[in-house]
């Protein structure tokens, strides 16, 4: 394996994609891998602010480099909700289907369904702080697709694409996807810097 950075996440899809994503130049050690056990708190009001807010968790606590990310979907017909609260946008138990049955009921009747993916990883090495960010344009359809993916990945198409992200699979969405931008970005920092 190669450099070793904690992944601020216990989501077990996340870290089978960044590591897809980053192959084998970093092993990537999750919330568990180190022993944090905390359901680390996101009270900001921005994504920058959340993974800034778990990155500095994690070092305090733990003294590790690591990176975290804070994730949203943002909808313009619907003031760029959820966005921060995407994850518990239905409410705090957190249910996927919850998610999507509130966003596609909230569209009813509007005529821009348009989306955006949108990933910020905030990345904390010795003292310093950095952040990547990463998007994809695409919209919502009425109809759940596909069984791969997670989220809101059923009813987000990318542009560019008839089908949705769970329908893509994991090897096209990894090329395409916010994360995927994000996360390349900070690979390319970290490579170029020599910051491990």
């Amino acid at each position: 394996m190669g450099k070793r950075i904690v992944f601020a996440t216990n989501n077990k899809h996340k870290l089978e994609e960044i590591r897809a994503i980053l192959g084998s130049s970093f092993e990537i050690l999750s919330l568990e891998d180190i022993h944090c056990d905390v359901d680390i708190p996101e009270t900001a009001d921005t994504l920058e602010g959340n993974a800034l807010l778990k990155a500095e968790y994690v070092k305090s606590h733990f003294g590790c480099d690591c990176f975290a990310d804070d994730t949203g979907l943002e909808i313009p017909a619907l003031n760029n909700e959820p966005g921060v609260f995407s994850a518990r946008y239905a409410g705090e138990e957190k249910s996927s289907k919850a998610n999507m049955d509130k966003v596609r009921r909230e569209l009813k009747g509007k005529d821009d369904w348009s989306a955006r993916f949108r990933t910020v990883l905030a990345l904390i090495i010795g003292e310093k702080k950095f952040v990547f960010e990463g998007t994809v344009n695409g919209k919502i359809i009425e109809e759940e697709r596909g069984s791969q993916g997670f989220g809101y990945d059923p009813i987000f198409v990318p542009v560019g694409y008839e089908e949705t992200f769970a329908e893509l699979g994991n090897d096209i969405k990894n090329n395409i996807s916010h994360r995927a931008e994000a996360i390349n970005k900070l690979k390319n920092f970290l490579n170029e810097n020599n910051q491990l």
